[in-house]
């Protein structure tokens, strides 16, 4: 049974940084897809980032590009998002997400990826 596990939320002041973790069970992150979406209360879900773990540059989201990095460990079967700079919009459930394929420009659609986690909350206080 294939379960995606985030961890790593938290509550922050803005300017701070968290790192958020995603653990794959059952499934391996290598040679896949793997992003990060969020959602605000009210919000539709959002792409945030992704990373083809087989090798290639990852992609932003405009609203985090050089705040969020996003990364992996193949041996941890793990993938890991550092956030920076925090801010008050940055409040949200974030997602894990797993695709088999490739990347790609379609990324941030919800519906290409086949798993989900549970969601880690992140709040940033003003």
């Amino acid at each position: 049974q294939v379960q995606l596990v985030e961890s790593g939320g938290g509550s922050v002041q803005a300017g701070g940084s968290l790192r958020l973790s995603c653990a794959a069970y059952g499934y391996s992150v290598s040679s896949n897809c793997m992003a990060w979406f969020r959602q605000a209360p009210g919000k539709e879900r959002e792409g945030v980032a992704a990373i083809y773990t087989g090798g290639s540059s990852p992609y932003y989201a405009d609203s985090v590009k050089g705040r969020f990095t996003i990364s992996q460990d193949n041996a941890k079967n793990t993938v890991y998002l550092q956030m920076n700079s925090l801010l008050p919009e940055d409040t949200a459930m974030y997602y894990c997400a797993a695709d088999w394929n490739t990347c790609g420009s379609t990324w941030y659609w919800r519906g290409r990826y086949n798993y989900w986690g549970q969601g880690t909350q992140v709040t940033v206080s003003s």
